[in-house]
């Protein structure tokens, strides 16, 4: 999920200067340097660096040839990717995930479509796999102008929808595993359709990540029809085989919603940003950006409730700290600071809630900014 943006995550590490050494033989390194020079690279050096000197330690290793052509597709559909999506990183976006085989004229169809549609109106851009049914339902209704497609290129089906087949923001892949990955990474919600096994695939990533903290805390929706038990049958097993045995925790539910109203999905997603804005690591701080800053008693109420959360058991109000004033993330915002413990996701997911339902919160949910 995407860290150019508002919600920045988890601060990335950067690769250690003694990589490329140890990565390359003599001389190596010095090439590598030159090489960067030459191609006027001045930005993230130090990770370009290793990211050739990788290359040159996979030539140099145990990798066979078809190791090395995973490697070179896989780097060359996410350079691919990045590219398509660098120009629309401060967009909202929502990836929708659902079944191929959906009929134009199912009732689910219009569902995935008017959802899509709402969010598009709302200034968000709305993402899917690029193929048929409800992948080509979330395309309709958001527009080509708002749309996204990463297909995956499969040999028994005919390529990417019209709606989206003809549009410079369509991406092809090969593999699964980097289609996923942009699926996931670029968007700020997501919203699942009934679907088959790519579609629960995609759905337990996404409600894994988040429970383990690999991404940011996002909205997930798993929207069906009125009277459809899909979902309903899908949660009475999560309930009951996978919850009751202690596999997850019961608050782990806090991650996701269901529903059967396409204008609630909609508003599900968008309110998650009603008061919420990103969040940040800033050494073992937890940075959460807020739209407004919360009244003295309301940080207390949030202490008290969630503290739990925090290894000194405490929440507090703060404005930027310096390295954020540094590098100009967002110091405009009101912030919460809480040293994270790391002992429940799902709990941090009530945390946001509970922030977006304060008192002092905007009444309306906006498209969260850049």
């Amino acid at each position: 999920m995407s860290g150019g943006r508002r919600r920045t995550g988890v601060e990335p590490v950067l690769g250690d200067a003694s990589a490329l050494e140890t990565a390359t033989h003599d001389g190596a390194a010095e090439l590598v340097t030159r090489l960067m020079d030459e191609a006027g690279i001045e930005a993230n050096r130090d990770l370009i660096a290793n990211i050739l000197a990788t290359g040159i330690r996979l030539g140099g290793g145990a990798a066979d040839r078809l190791d090395l052509k995973i490697t070179e597709t896989a780097i060359g559909e996410l350079a691919d990717a990045f590219e398509v999506f660098a120009p629309y990183r401060d967009v909202p976006k929502v990836t929708i995930f659902g079944s191929a085989r959906t009929r134009p004229d199912a009732p689910v169809y219009a569902q995935a479509r008017d959802a899509a549609r709402a969010l598009a109106d709302a200034g968000w851009m709305v993402v899917t796999g690029a193929g048929p049914g409800i992948m080509a339902a979330g395309q309709e209704g958001a527009g080509p102008g708002r749309s996204f497609g990463v297909n995956i290129r499969l040999p028994f089906e005919s390529g990417a929808n019209a709606f989206i087949a003809s549009d410079p923001k369509l991406v092809e892949m090969k593999y699964f595993f980097t289609r996923k990955l942009m699926l996931m990474k670029e968007s700020d919600g997501f919203l699942i359709l009934p679907g088959g096994f790519g579609t629960l695939d995609e759905g337990f990533e996404l409600l894994t990540l988040l429970q383990t903290g690999k991404a940011q805390p996002a909205p997930i929706v798993l929207l069906d029809v009125p009277e459809d038990s899909y979902w309903g049958a899908w949660t009475r097993f999560i309930q009951d085989e996978v919850t009751s045995r202690g596999l997850i925790s019961p608050e782990d539910s806090a991650l996701w919603r269901v529903t059967d109203n396409a204008q609630e999905a909609a508003d599900e997603i968008l309110g998650f940003y009603r008061n919420y804005h990103s969040s940040r690591w800033v050494g073992d701080l937890l940075v959460l950006r807020l739209q407004s800053a919360p009244t003295k008693a309301e940080v207390s109420g949030l202490s008290k409730r969630f503290g739990y959360l925090s290894a000194n058991q405490r929440i507090q109000v703060s404005g930027p700290l310096p390295v954020e004033v540094r590098s100009r993330d967002h110091a405009e915002l009101p912030r919460l600071l809480l040293r994270f413990n790391h002992s429940s996701y799902a709990g941090l997911r009530q945390l946001i809630d509970a922030v977006n339902a304060l008192d002092s919160a905007p009444r309306q949910a906006t498209p969260p900014g850049p």
